[in-house]
């Protein structure tokens, strides 16, 4: 009688072993490839840009500017908000673009009828968004595209919407830096919405750190922060 094969491992599951292979079975689920589709969704798609801004890059830069403001509240203004749910919801803001596309402005809010209907279609996406994740998981994520009645949590999507309006604003002093005069009625929009929405951190960093955006990198590094 020959000797038993030895069961082959792979992936820590016994090839060799017929109920270890069934049991380390885990069914496919799409959440995190559908979300790196944000990379190929173009903004400010009736503009004409110096260079094209993808959803990836924005939402990387509304992440780290809703921490930043979270921060600055936290350390300045002895609030109580949680700075890397902040980052979490600012990465994930605008992940119902991945399915519906990026919603030119003066179209989303041209009416409250096609707002209320635009956020029903956003509200959807979001929905199948989270159907692609493990149940176990989902969870998880749906608290970061939910906003509760806690007032810290009222405030702090109030933070991530204001770093939505800084990350355009600083899109629109990039295209004019590169000689492209279309984002200046967008961006004096901009201003004034940043202005209306009265948010001390806000204004923080808009006069601490906007000024350095359009330096060159030469300009950057050399320069010392003043203290």
């Amino acid at each position: 009688m020959g000797c038993p094969q030895p069961a082959i491992r792979h992936g820590g599951v016994a090839t060799g072993d017929t109920k270890g292979k069934a049991a380390g079975h885990m069914a496919e689920h799409h959440f995190f490839a559908t979300i790196s589709r944000m990379k190929y969704i173009d903004r400010w798609a009736l503009m004409r840009n110096a260079r094209q801004e993808n959803l990836s890059e924005h939402t990387l830069e509304v992440a780290m500017i809703a921490h930043a403001l979270c921060t600055i509240g936290n350390v300045r203004y002895g609030r109580n908000l949680d700075a890397e749910k902040a980052a979490l919801v600012g990465l994930y803001h605008d992940a119902s673009e991945i399915i519906t596309g990026d919603m030119p402005t003066p179209v989303k809010y041209q009416g409250d009828e096609i707002q209320q209907a635009y956020k029903r279609v956003e509200q959807g996406a979001v929905e199948t968004l989270l159907a692609k994740l493990p149940d176990d998981l989902r969870p998880t994520y749906e608290a970061i595209f939910a906003v509760s009645d806690d007032e810290d949590d009222v405030y702090l999507h109030r933070l991530v919407k204001a770093a939505d309006k800084i990350s355009a604003l600083v899109k629109c002093i990039e295209e004019r830096n590169a000689g492209n005069s279309e984002f200046d009625t967008a961006r004096t929009s901009i201003e004034a919405i940043l202005d209306g929405m009265d948010l001390p951190e806000v204004r923080d960093f808009l006069d601490e750190f906007l000024p350095s955006y359009g330096k060159t990198l030469d300009e950057l590094l050399s320069s010392v922060d003043a203290q």
